[in-house]
């Protein structure tokens, strides 16, 4: 005879593990899918095969996109590392909510915790949230993942590179190199150091290191509707490979960490359908800003583009973006409307039936397009702000006017090599109008020949200056919120 205890867990595990899913006070209802996210650091439009990739082959991505869409006017909101992130997770333009730039483990701003995540929203759901890898939203807790709405957290505070090592991997001991003030690199399990991350050998291992956690969160929650957020460190310098994959590619060290990045992807799938999860999961694969391409041989491509990383040119914020389905999102589709990382959070939402936050966001839900419905067109602008709070350019339709600035630029200076970089230095970018349509790499200034266009998108910026501010034209913005100040 079964005790009332065993008979209780045996209606639970049964009732977990079926396709449905039921709340409290819920009436039974298909079960929500899985979200997996995989953010790339540094992975430029140009970097996996299936956006016209080098020389190097990356199946387990190209199969992603011949069995889901592939984006190809894709954006992150902005071109830089915590920025970008605080986008993806809350929706938000960065400058919304008081984020700018790339946090160093010393800074006294972070992520408010009043701001709602993905992960909070769909714990709300009843999810199991699990993140891997870069967070770089606050280096210290309590403004670390486990609490904004991850149940567990296995990864760096910050970026792979802010570390007192030099570009040639030995241990910096002049005390005026700028890098030596980087404290050792932790890698963190929850809110507490693990190990530290000393020499490139231990970042070639880092993405096995993520890939293992992630198949282990996936098989440990595969009885649940889970949300995992799977942000590599690579391929953001320094990069390095593990011995599996050093020399494979044949095309140098960045080939062989593609070929790992690559193998990531392939792993995390195979343990979904090995799960049974395959079909009932929405994967979603893209990359936090596009390539640093002032590091040559160790950097991507932007695939044409102009510029890369620190820039808002199309090199700079346009990544790839591949999301994936089954029985929802058609296979082989490509999809070549605007959309962003900051739809993310609401389009993840109605898929899963979460409530969106009560904060203003500025995401739109791109279901429409994933079920690739026709003359669906949510988001037909974008605004391209960088630095603390510069509106350097705005996107309608087909149209970009890009406003004066100071902007990076990678042309004035021969790419470095093996790992150091060359300079980049600031020049003045003057007004211009571009046809992405035509000319997605930027070459040509069209303002004159349009001035209705270019009066049009002046029309699109103020609404952005009124509601976000600008530096660039001295506006302040009505809607914005404080970052969290760590005392």
């Amino acid at each position: 005879m079964f005790s009332l205890k065993k008979i209780m867990v045996i209606v639970l595990t049964v009732a977990f593990t079926s396709n449905t899913f039921q709340g409290f006070g819920q009436k039974q209802k298909t079960r929500p899918p899985n979200v997996i996210i995989i953010f790339m650091d540094d992975m430029g439009y140009g970097d996996p095969a299936c956006y016209n990739g080098l020389l190097y082959q990356t199946p387990n991505i190209d199969r992603l996109a011949a069995e889901g869409m592939r984006f190809t006017n894709f954006y992150a909101a902005q071109a830089v590392c915590s920025a970008s992130r605080a986008a993806l997770l809350t929706g938000c333009y960065p400058n919304r909510i008081g984020i700018s730039g790339a946090f160093p483990p010393w800074s006294k701003i972070a992520l408010n915790p009043r701001e709602e995540t993905i992960a909070s929203m769909l714990k709300k759901s009843s999810y199991h949230t699990g993140m891997i890898g870069k967070w770089h939203l606050g280096s210290q807790a309590p403004y670390l993942p486990v609490h904004y709405g991850f149940d567990e957290y296995l990864g760096l505070p910050y970026s792979n590179d802010m570390w007192p090592v030099n570009y040639d991997g030995k241990p910096i001991t002049d005390t005026a190199n700028n890098k030596f003030k980087y404290p050792p690199l932790p890698l963190l399990e929850g809110d507490k150091p693990v190990r530290y991350i000393k020499t490139l050998e231990d970042q070639g291992e880092l993405t096995g290191i993520y890939t293992k956690r992630a198949t282990e969160f996936i098989r440990k929650n595969k009885s649940y509707p889970f949300f995992l957020y799977l942000a590599h460190s690579m391929v953001h310098v320094p990069i390095a490979a593990s011995p599996k994959f050093l020399g494979k590619s044949k095309l140098g060290l960045f080939g062989d960490v593609m070929m790992e990045v690559d193998w990531s992807v392939g792993e995390v799938m195979k343990t979904l359908r090995e799960n049974g999860l395959d079909k009932n999961t929405l994967v979603i694969f893209t990359s936090d800003n596009g390539p640093w391409l002032n590091f040559g041989n160790h950097a991507g491509n932007t695939g044409g583009l102009r510029e890369g990383k620190g820039s808002s040119w199309e090199g700079g914020q346009r990544v790839p973006g591949i999301m994936r389905w089954p029985g929802n999102i058609p296979a082989g589709t490509v999809c070549n409307k605007i959309a962003a990382t900051l739809d993310l959070l609401p389009t993840i939402a109605k898929l899963c039936g979460a409530n969106l936050p009560t904060n203003k966001i500025d995401g739109i839900n791109i279901s429409s397009l994933l079920y690739n419905e026709p003359d669906a067109n949510p988001r037909d602008e974008l605004a391209y702000y960088y630095k603390s709070n510069d509106l350097e350019a705005v996107r309608k339709g087909k149209w970009k006017l890009v406003f004066a600035h100071n902007g990076r630029t990678y042309k004035k200076h021969l790419p470095g090599k093996d790992g150091w970089p060359s300079p980049t230095p600031e020049i003045p970018v003057p007004l211009a109008l571009y046809n992405l349509s035509s000319d997605p790499g930027e070459t040509l200034d069209v303002k004159a020949d349009h001035p209705d266009v270019v009066k049009l998108l002046e029309t699109v910026a103020d609404k952005y200056r009124e509601d976000l501010g600008d530096n660039l034209t001295n506006r302040t913005g009505a809607n914005v919120r404080k970052a969290a100040i760590i005392n």
